[in-house]
């Protein structure tokens, strides 16, 4: 192995590490990453610890402030918001275009993902929650015939990973009710329900998270003093 390579090796190990803490939410929000320190941890030089941050830093998933160093970043809001709105409306029409495709065998497929979400709202994992809920979206929108929604619909997943892995961690009664509307998307589809209403239903379904999340993070906002409201 060269130089060249080993250095690439060690480089994507010290990704690898640093993405999965903070996915998993082992390192949340504002957690200062201290590269000597995670270099000794790792057993290598801190070059390579710098070039796994500066890919995390490009995904959005580390920030650097001055006098400080490298974070794990906050979630920006108001990227968020619009990842989601758009991920809503092509997830949505993925779904309808997808559901005359579904095979009897799909949804039940589709309902046994839900049921071990639904086990885990008794011990609420919100990363293992989140990994389900993509497995179970995937089973209806995969089929879709039109590879350019498709791929808009994979771009969203991954733009959503990029800027924060769950919003479950964030809003965690919203999972009791996403394994419920999980069910009536079943339903319709089963039904052969109109195309706009099975369409509506996923959009919603993704804008209802959307709003838990806003309402949250309203909720947990300071209140101004009455001098700042002032």
């Amino acid at each position: 192995m060269t130089e060249t390579t080993l250095a690439a090796s060690k480089s994507e190990r010290a990704y690898d590490w640093l993405r999965a803490r903070i996915v998993g939410r082992e390192y949340h929000a504002g957690h200062r990453l201290v590269l000597g320190a995670i270099a000794d941890e790792l057993g290598m030089s801190v070059v390579p610890v710098r070039e796994a941050i500066r890919r995390l830093e490009a995904e959005g998933l580390v920030s650097f402030e001055r006098n400080v160093g490298a974070r794990v970043a906050y979630l920006d809001e108001r990227e968020y918001v619009f990842a989601m709105q758009t991920l809503g409306l092509v997830e949505g029409a993925a779904t309808s275009l997808s559901a005359p495709l579904l095979s009897a065998s799909d949804l039940e497929r589709a309902l046994d993902v839900n049921e071990r979400m639904t086990i885990l709202l008794d011990d609420f994992d919100p990363h293992e929650f989140t990994v389900l809920n993509q497995q179970f979206h995937s089973v209806l929108y995969e089929p879709c015939p039109n590879p350019h929604i498709l791929d808009l619909v994979h771009r969203g997943w991954g733009r959503l990973a990029n800027l924060r892995d769950t919003t479950f961690a964030f809003v965690p009664g919203r999972a009791h009710h996403s394994v419920a509307e999980h069910v009536e998307i079943i339903d319709l589809i089963r039904a052969g329900a109109d195309p706009i209403e099975i369409e509506l239903a996923a959009r919603n379904h993704r804008w209802r998270t959307t709003d838990a999340f806003l309402a949250a993070r309203r909720h947990d906002s300071p209140r101004p003093t009455e001098s700042e409201a002032s």
